[in-house]
């Protein structure tokens, strides 16, 4: 699914790479030559012997920006492959975020059941604030900061977008 934006489509990249020091600074030297943003961008070991990664980038652009950079990204000798999880097809993303609210009384209450409506998990409380963990998509996620800055936000941590093809097929 593409969503357009001022600057251009957003594109979720998954690009697997060699798990080595430095290329996680070489593919996001190409964005920024470029001057694109990186919306949101995680890394984690895939394989058992800890010699593959997996970096999933979210960024907006348009498509022959995109395509560029995708042809560049997969001429890096330590990138195995590079897939536009907007262009191929379905696909599942999700975000987790810790989100603290400090409040008491009414704005307390509240704060709980709007949780309890975007099924947020209190995973820390004292008397005068809760850290809630939230997991879902971004949009979805954005929607529960954006209430609890009603109810007394104080923090957030997000983890950036991960996402994964749909379907019995590896990338």
């Amino acid at each position: 699914m593409k969503i357009k934006t001022e600057a251009g489509e957003r594109h979720v990249l998954a690009v697997t790479v060699d798990n080595e020091a430095g290329i996680l600074a070489k593919i996001t030297g190409l964005f920024s030559a470029r001057g694109y943003n990186i919306e949101s961008l995680t890394v984690a070991d895939i394989s058992a012997d800890h010699a593959l990664s997996r970096i999933t980038i979210v960024t907006n652009g348009p498509p022959p920006v995109i395509d560029q950079i995708i042809a560049q990204l997969d001429r890096l000798v330590p990138v195995h492959s590079v897939t536009d999880l907007a262009d191929g097809g379905a696909h599942v993303e999700r975000e987790i975020a810790l989100v603290k609210v400090a409040g008491s009384g009414d704005k307390r209450i509240e704060a709980l059941r709007m949780a309890d409506v975007f099924r947020a998990k209190v995973v820390d409380t004292t008397l005068s604030s809760f850290i809630f963990e939230i997991t879902g998509t971004s949009d979805k996620v954005d929607r529960f900061i954006a209430l609890m800055r009603e109810c007394g936000l104080v923090e957030v941590g997000r983890t950036g977008v991960v996402a994964i093809g749909r379907g019995p097929e590896a990338l």
